[in-house]
């Protein structure tokens, strides 16, 4: 192994793991191990070939073209995935490598759905959700086979395996869509000129996705910890919401959209019925349909998103009978939280749509 790799791997991807879980699995915690039994061997370029590990669970290694090809026929299943005895520290997992920095700052959703090539298919994956482009810091020269080696290694170290390493083809890029385009942008790279590395760990109580893509210059990364949605919004009747008008003049509703869109989701349907309701039974009431965000990216993003939602919800209405002149609809971004922006159950809080009773 040259000095560059063996530099490489003493430098690499920082993961929590405890280390009576490494004695454990017999793996010494010293970040310059290779620990065959836990993923495949680190192979230099020109050596590479599916592992035998590889081979048993049909996934594959780097630079074998026509072995992916046969992986991609097969399909890649997830059940056949090992199951990792390594406990993983906190979410997301990994640190960047020594000499390389985010370009902006990393970004972490509390719920979100993303695509992950499996080499024969995009698998669509929710869960809390890691987002970073990165780059080399000053001085030093970005090196993506280098950031690359890095990944692999954690993952191994972590007991997880490469799904693919491949290209998206263009017809699959189309179905993408704008939720990557334009939410999880940052960590999605250059897919459409370089291929992808997807990686996957499993362990008994959960299920890490891995995406990576790089340039000459920089690079995407994505890390997505599945888990089920779990709604954070209770149902408010008609009646509560006519009562909380009553006192308050105005009734917050943790309405859901999908990521960085004016979409709204299906689970948040029935409480749009609600409001459907509410106007109905009262046909001289007027509402200020108000969108609110958390300060999750930048201020005049938000301020166009909260916009687009309110009108949205208001639409949603409209479009089942209420006349337009008793609606209006107006955002007011990241400018009014009702609770800290540093949780995750703050910026819940806030993401929301507020109605207002119009006299």
């Amino acid at each position: 192994m040259n000095q560059q790799l063996s530099r490489t791997l003493s430098h690499g991807f920082a993961i929590t793991l405890l280390a009576g879980a490494l004695a454990a699995c017999g793996v010494a915690p010293q970040a310059d191990v290779d620990t065959p039994d836990q993923g495949a061997q680190m192979l230099e370029p020109a050596e590479q070939e599916m592992t035998e590990e590889a081979a048993a669970t049909g996934q594959l290694e780097s630079g074998q073209a026509e072995s992916e090809s046969e992986g991609a026929d097969a399909g890649f299943d997830l059940g056949k995935a090992p199951v990792s005895t390594v406990a993983l520290g906190e979410f997301p997992f990994v640190s960047l490598p020594e000499g390389y920095e985010p370009i902006n700052k990393p970004r972490t959703l509390s719920i979100a759905r993303v695509p992950f090539w499996t080499g024969d298919r995009l698998e669509q994956v929710e869960g809390k959700t890691y987002v970073v482009t990165i780059q080399a810091q000053k001085g030093v020269t970005y090196s993506a086979f280098e950031l690359m080696r890095n990944i692999e290694h954690v993952i191994e170290q972590a007991g997880g395996v490469k799904v693919t390493d491949s290209r998206i083809p263009s017809e699959v890029l189309k179905s993408v869509g704008s939720d990557v385009s334009v939410g999880l942008i940052d960590g999605w790279g250059d897919v459409y000129n370089n291929p992808v590395q997807t990686y996957v760990i499993r362990t008994a109580d959960k299920t890490v996705w891995v995406h990576l893509c790089s340039n000459s210059m920089d690079a995407g990364l994505l890390i997505v910890e599945a888990q089920a949605f779990e709604p954070t919004a209770s149902l408010l009747p008609a009646d509560a919401l006519k009562q909380q008008l009553d006192i308050d003049g105005k009734v917050a509703l943790q309405i859901h959209f999908a990521v960085d869109k004016a979409d709204i989701l299906p689970e948040s349907q029935p409480q749009v019925d609600q409001v459907l309701k509410l106007l109905q039974q009262h046909p001289s009431l007027k509402l200020s349909v108000d969108g609110h965000t958390d300060n999750t990216g930048n201020a005049d993003r938000n301020q166009a998103l909260s916009e687009a939602r309110a009108q949205a919800v208001a639409a949603a209405l409209t479009a089942q009978g209420i006349e337009a002149k008793r609606l209006q609809a107006q955002g007011f971004g990241q400018s009014q939280p009702v609770a800290d922006n540093s949780t995750q159950d703050g910026k819940a809080a806030n993401r929301r749509v507020e109605l207002v009773r119009l006299d």
